[in-house]
């Protein structure tokens, strides 16, 4: 199987049924053997606490996204069937409906989501704010920059290229730079 076919889509199902869902899809993918086309079924959630009017410190898993599934998949006309046509799920995000397949997450716009929910690993950049860097690819690979500021969340670097006589600021992304 091409794992560049398998990709993160979002399933719209009601509000408060996105467990049920869940566990439907679980079952369908085992019970129709899915399993090498339908990957992972996840409902994003992230630990709040919230402090009662007793002084009580109380914890409990929030869904980030309400009414929302997420699933890695390939999207064949078999994998789309079982999904779209399993109990409280009423469509796809991105999808228009007629037949249009769905659109898939980019993946600036699932890595984000996954690392907060801890199934992708946070890269580190072991440098700090100062430190120079070598650019590693692309337009600038070669050129020594300094570090400016680190978003280790979205894995990003800003750093402060020499340009034209003057300081520029950039972002590149951690596997752009490499540390000297």
């Amino acid at each position: 199987m091409d794992d560049s076919k398998r990709l993160w889509y979002i399933v719209q199902t009601y509000s408060g049924f996105e467990n049920s869902v869940k566990v439907n899809l679980e079952r369908r993918i085992e019970s129709m053997n899915m399993e090498n086309l339908i990957f992972q079924v996840m409902i994003p959630e992230e630990l709040k606490t919230e402090k009662k009017a007793d002084g009580t410190i109380k914890e409990k898993m929030v869904k980030i996204f309400p009414g929302y599934v997420f699933i890695e998949m390939v999207v064949t006309d078999d994998s789309w069937f079982v999904v779209r046509n399993t109990p409280g799920v009423t469509g796809f995000l991105g999808s228009s409906g007629g037949g249009t397949k769905p659109i898939p997450l980019k993946p600036d716009e699932i890595n984000p989501i996954l690392k907060k929910c801890g199934m992708l690993a946070v890269q580190r950049l072991n440098v700090q704010p100062g430190q120079q860097v070598k650019v590693a690819n692309g337009t600038l690979e070669g050129q020594i920059v300094t570090v400016e500021s680190i978003d280790e969340e979205k894995g990003k670097v800003h750093v402060l290229i020499e340009m034209f006589g003057r300081q520029t600021a950039m972002e590149l992304d951690f596997t752009e730079v490499e540390v000297i």
